[in-house]
């Protein structure tokens, strides 16, 4: 999909929170000569050190005209809902995080003359303290999905490309959702039960469970008339699998640190959809069930 060429305003970028993808996201920003804000639930100068580099975010100041929102999926309509008294009325949303099932939930919230996007990334950023690490080179996709969105996506793209590019720009989004949402599927839930880096399910041991896993996440999308061919796919995991190896998924982590994970949002989502076509999905109802349980260990 071509850029709109058209005349198209400059725009303030504020990040959501202090994630690590999001500061990678502003770091980078910085990098480049771009001025940043962040939002955050207590308002507090943040300062972080990238790259022998030292960067200081002051808070985000109203009205929000640019807003990348990296949250955790759980906490994504809680977000937009905070934020919508802050923002101008041509702001232009960024969405961007694991799993499904928000984009229809934050489209009616918005103006029409306020764009919304999603856009998903295969960057790895790990934040330690005041320390911002860039643990994998990725790439992103990014698709505007509404009208006051396409009339801004040349401002936008442009800023993107710098905060986590190389990005293509595409106007259907959703064949690169099921892709991440197979890749997550495998990876998030497996490192969290089985305590491991990612490059550990390399093993034989874990090739039959990648398969039957994914064999039900491709039938879904078939269903849901989405084009997700196994062997396709089953490369596709295996490749980031092995590029990722040192890697703690974010759900390992998660677990690990005794906080929420998105498994509502990845496998929960298939075991969900699933339901309404009447397609036994055994093996992601076993992760979700398995990480909710390691959920409730820790209380949450």
């Amino acid at each position: 999909m071509a850029p709109n060429t058209s005349p198209q305003p400059a725009l303030s970028w504020t990040i959501v929170g202090q994630g690590a993808i999001g500061l990678l996201a502003a770091c980078r920003l910085s990098l480049a000569g771009n001025v940043v804000s962040l939002w955050l639930k207590t308002p507090n100068i943040i300062n972080i050190d990238f790259t022998e580099q030292q960067f200081s975010y002051p808070p985000a100041i109203a009205p929000l005209n640019a807003v990348l929102v990296p949250v955790k999926s759980y906490a994504i309509l809680d977000t937009i809902k905070g934020l919508l008294p802050h923002l101008s009325p041509d702001a232009q949303l960024v969405l961007s995080h694991n799993g499904m099932g928000t984009i229809a939930l934050v489209k009616p919230l918005l103006l029409p003359t306020q764009g919304l996007w999603f856009l998903t990334t295969t960057h790895g950023a790990l934040k330690q303290h005041h320390n911002l690490f860039h643990t994998g080179q990725g790439q992103s996709v990014i698709a505007p999905l509404n009208s006051a969105a396409i009339a801004c996506s040349e401002a936008v793209t442009q800023v993107m490309d710098i905060a986590l590019g190389p990005i293509t720009l595409t106007d259907n989004i959703a064949p690169y959702l099921w892709q991440k949402l197979a890749i997550n599927a495998v990876i998030n839930p497996l490192t969290a039960i089985y305590d491991c880096q990612n490059g550990q399910l390399s093993a034989a041991e874990y090739r039959s469970q990648i398969a039957e896993i994914l064999v039900e996440v491709c039938q879904l999308a078939t269903l849901m008339g989405i084009s997700l061919v196994y062997e396709d796919t089953l490369a596709k995991v295996q490749q980031v699998i092995i590029q990722t190896a040192k890697n703690y998924s974010s759900m390992h982590q998660d677990v690990k640190h005794q906080r929420r994970t998105e498994i509502a949002a990845i496998n929960g989502f298939v075991v969900e959809q699933a339901a309404r076509y009447q397609l036994a999905v055994p093996q992601n109802a076993g992760l979700l069930q398995r990480v909710t349980q390691l959920e409730q260990a820790y209380g949450r």
